[in-house]
């Protein structure tokens, strides 16, 4: 749904009496302070802000204890996320300090008796990453307030201040006029400048059924009040892909003063389209990708960390990409996932991609003489690449679809070298027992072998 004419242009709210902050040199001086590391990324790197611990909590159901909380970010550093979106403060004091926790242990350079916190899976060690450590507010003075009492111990704190710009937000849940909702947003903003922190987020909530033209307003607004980063949300997963593109161009094309700013994107997946959309943002400008490992989060989820990271990796020489990449770890996806999925209490279908049970298994026998002959066959990805460790038993299962090379090379695997003839009976043996169960064991294969009943 569509504002359509009723935003009043900038210009417009300042003769109305609305007036955001002038941006004076002290303001100017900060945010060029707080958007130097920004501004030195090199133009096709895209940051990677995870909300696990935030937007994944919110699914239904999941609650993560506070040392769930701290393994989590802590798993997040080593994945090399460049933001951890650790929480809502104002929403509980356990909340608060489980984002003070992740603030005091991940968010800060360790001292040299904790180094072994930044060690790998296997013990080895690498070397430190300290992500900027992020807290949800409203645009509500005591929401920033409570975010900046949390996040305040990081080495890079950041406040992401919310408000919802489309017409059935302000209509029916703020009850505001657009006017006033810019107001509240720019007032805000400069309301955490002045708290001291200096590196603020501003998301438009449902900027998917905002009008264009009202967020590149208010993002002009808040971008004067001393916003170093904007993000646009597909709050209820509502675009496809071109339209999401169509709108983070308008949005840099659009915006004045959005030249150094930092445009990220956060997509929902009540159509299935979060990834999509995510990766079409990128490539469309958005140079901050909000995501969650396995892709949990409200109904149907977020944009999926594993499978945005992978597409860019898997497609990076690939002129369609424009050359953008991520710094994450790829080889701690697959631990990541596992861990949060336990916690969550949430299982990983096994269809999943990246991360599911069966995303590098392979039954049907043509693309297992496949596989076995090269695995690039039917495999765009190496499970190494995501820290995946597979025995031949587990990406080549046998079942009724399986042909006979699968089945002579897990013989072999097993110490049975049969001859042709030997083989033929065996794998007729296989066949009639491969209908009656799902799976054939290697206990079976076994049993088959040496002519045992099954």
């Amino acid at each position: 749904m569509m504002l359509g004419g009723t935003a009043p242009s900038l210009r417009q709210s300042r003769r109305a009496g609305i007036q955001p902050l002038i941006r004076s040199s002290a303001v100017a001086n900060g945010r060029a302070h707080s958007t130097r590391e920004q501004q030195s990324l090199p133009q096709n790197y895209v940051q990677i802000l995870d909300t696990t611990l935030r937007d994944g909590e919110q699914s239904p159901g999941v609650c993560f204890s506070i040392q769930q909380k701290l393994d989590i970010a802590e798993r997040l550093a080593r994945l090399r996320v460049d933001v951890i979106d650790a929480g809502f403060p104002a929403t509980s004091p356990q909340e608060s300090r489980a984002v003070e926790l992740i603030a005091r242990q991940v968010g800060s350079y360790k001292q040299d008796e904790d180094l072994h916190r930044g060690r790998d899976e296997e013990g080895q060690g690498e070397e430190q990453h300290v992500p900027v450590i992020c807290g949800l507010a409203r645009c509500v003075k005591s929401d920033i307030d409570a975010a900046w009492r949390a996040i305040r111990y990081a080495h890079k704190p950041r406040i992401l201040a919310f408000i919802s710009t489309s017409d059935i937000h302000m209509k029916h849940k703020l009850n505001k006029s657009p006017s006033q909702v810019l107001a509240t947003a720019a007032e805000m903003v400069a309301y955490a400048k002045s708290l001291g922190c200096h590196d603020i987020q501003f998301g438009a909530e449902d900027s998917g059924r905002s009008d264009p033209e009202f967020l590149c307003e208010i993002f002009e607004a808040v971008i004067e009040a001393g916003a170093t980063s904007v993000g646009i949300g597909d709050t209820v997963g509502y675009l496809f892909p071109s339209e999401i593109a169509s709108l983070v161009n308008r949005v840099k094309q659009g915006t004045r003063g959005i030249e150094g700013i930092t445009v990220s994107c956060h997509c929902h997946n009540d159509l299935g389209l979060a990834t999509s959309n995510t990766l079409a943002a990128a490539l469309a400008g958005a140079r901050q990708l909000e995501v969650s490992m396995n892709g949990i989060g409200e109904r149907a989820g977020n944009a999926s960390l594993e499978e945005v990271v992978m597409a860019m990796k898997c497609r990076s020489r690939d002129p369609l990409l424009q050359g953008l990449y991520t710094g994450i770890e790829t080889k701690h996806i697959y631990p990541t996932s596992q861990a949060v999925a336990d916690y969550a209490g949430m299982l990983v279908q096994p269809n999943k991609a990246i991360v599911g049970a069966n995303a590098f298994v392979h039954e049907s026998g043509v693309h297992q003489d496949g596989i076995l002959k090269n695995r690039a066959t039917y495999e765009i990805l190496s499970p190494s690449d995501i820290g995946l460790v597979q025995t031949h038993a587990e990406h080549i299962v046998l079942g009724k679809h399986s042909g006979k090379h699968a089945l002579s090379a897990r013989l072999t695997k097993l110490g049975y070298n049969l001859d042709t003839e030997a083989l033929g009976e065996v794998f007729m043996r296989f066949k009639a027992v491969a209908h009656e169960k799902k799976i054939v064991t290697d206990t079976d294969l076994t049993a088959l072998v040496v002519g045992e009943k099954l």
